[in-house]
């Protein structure tokens, strides 16, 4: 911890003796744990206005207003909203001047005799950060990983103080709040795997930078966030639904990449087990791509997404190197078929012994844990840019130790060759895309989909040229 990092106790007590600080702990199912730590503490009185443990689900809905799920956003929000509203109705008045208000309020599911797998939960703030202003908030989503319901309600209690003094106290430092979550925890203890910041306290903050930061600082494998730029819980989207997933790292993102995932999107919808559900579909960023060039930073992670954006596409950004460390993550959330977009080289370097020296078993275990999960690999074929040769799933050609494990990938189906093709769009290769936009050149407006040719024009992106375009 840094130097001046309060303690959970301290964290708590400087709330108790901030008369500035008044507010409302509301908390479903792991029990009273972080109204506990402000009664430890001591000068609790100065704080807690009320605590209100709503366990019983008939009397959570006669307070709350029925609900399909509580464990859910849904339930969290209705929660913030009749209790802050309740706190401004009874104690604006009197307290209005000097205090600022806020409302804790967590629904949870730990471990139990009766639920066996990992808790989850939904943590959240309001707050106002002066006297009488418009309430802000913090929402985030939290994964327990220790199956003991002692040590879960003990992680919750920590978390969620440390959520209460981040907001507090930190407001104006997003980054600085999101680090502070984790203290005195550690990811073996849990997973935050989403955050959305809202209301006058984070008028500037991007919640794609804060999902990022989550990812970077190894709070989560993987963030998710939808075409609006909003932060999502991975369950929201992906539970019980068939998915697609592309990976690259889309700068920009060209006719060739949108071509390869529409052909695949086809074939992969016409697979009898999805029994024409649609999927969803998934562009995925590893943190790999994102930082292979670190002084990019953010202005080129957000112009990627705002590409992916003008799309309509959701955004996952993960910390995954193989393949089947994704296939794992997704298979939390959905047991149906799973299908990824891939080129020639992708493959290439998936079937390379020498990516899994950490595995006992190497190449074989890595495809035992990716296809164990009702996998196909739908593979675009390649234009070689020296020989002109055009490789496709079919006749790429393996080293001598791989034939006939390629043989039985292509033939009992794991790999799916996309077909038809188009050929005419084999030559572009992002990095001469950008090449032609850094040196305005005006070719690369045909070489990407016409609403991202938009918006790099509007926004100036991937180091568009200010000067005129050649001819």
């Amino acid at each position: 911890m840094e130097p001046d990092t309060l303690n959970t106790h301290q964290k708590a007590l400087q709330i108790n003796l901030d008369a500035k600080q008044y507010g409302t702990f509301a908390e479903i199912g792991g029990g009273q744990e972080v109204a506990r730590w402000f009664f430890r503490a001591g000068g609790a009185s100065g704080t807690v206005a009320k605590t209100i443990s709503a366990y019983d689900m008939a009397v959570s809905d006669a307070i709350y207003g029925p609900s399909d799920r509580y464990v859910s956003r849904q339930r969290l929000g209705a929660m913030l909203d009749y209790e802050f509203n309740l706190l401004l109705e009874r104690l604006d008045r009197q307290r209005g001047d000097r205090c600022t208000f806020f409302v804790f309020a967590d629904t949870v599911a730990t471990s139990s005799f009766s639920h066996k797998d990992d808790g989850h939960g939904w943590l959240g703030v309001r707050f106002q950060g002066k006297p009488h202003d418009l309430p802000s908030e913090i929402i985030i989503h939290v994964r327990l990983l220790e199956r003991d319901n002692a040590r879960e309600q003990a992680t919750l209690g920590v978390l969620g103080v440390n959520l209460i003094h981040g907001a507090v106290y930190h407001h104006d430092a997003p980054e600085r709040l999101t680090h502070s979550l984790m203290e005195e925890l550690s990811p073996a203890r849990l997973e935050i795997d989403m955050i959305r910041f809202s209301g006058p306290c984070f008028a500037g903050v991007d919640n794609r930078l804060m999902s990022l930061q989550l990812v970077q600082e190894g709070f989560c494998p993987a963030a998710l966030f939808t075409a609006a730029g909003e932060a999502v819980q991975p369950a929201e989207v992906l539970h019980k639904k068939p998915v697609l997933v592309e990976r690259g790292s889309f700068r920009p993102v060209t006719n060739t990449t949108l071509d390869m995932l529409e052909r695949a999107l086809q074939q992969f919808q016409q697979q009898p087990e999805l029994h024409g559900e649609p999927p969803v579909v998934l562009m995925e960023m590893t943190l790999r791509s994102l930082l292979a060039e670190p002084q990019l930073a953010h202005a080129d992670f957000l112009a990627r997404v705002d590409t992916l954006r003008a799309l309509g596409k959701t955004v996952v950004i993960s910390n995954f190197g193989p393949y089947h460390r994704l296939v794992a993550y997704l298979s939390r959330y959905t047991q149906k078929r799973t299908g990824i977009v891939l080129g020639i080289p992708s493959l290439e370097k998936l079937l390379e012994k020498e990516s899994y020296a950490d595995l006992e078993g190497g190449l074989l275990e890595s495809l035992g844990r990716l296809f164990k999960h009702d996998v196909k690999l739908y593979v675009h074929p390649w234009r070689d840019p020296a020989t002109g040769e055009i490789v496709t799933a079919e006749t790429l050609r393996v080293g001598p130790g791989l034939v006939h494990l390629y043989a039985h990938l292509l033939e009992n189906g794991f790999l799916a060759p996309i077909r038809p093709f188009n050929a005419d769009l084999l030559p572009i290769y992002p990095p001469e895309v950008r090449t032609k936009i850094k040196t305005g050149d005006p070719a690369w407006k045909a070489q990407v989909p016409p609403p991202v040719a938009e918006i790099i024009l509007r926004e100036k992106l991937f180091g568009l040229s200010e000067r005129p375009e050649t001819e």
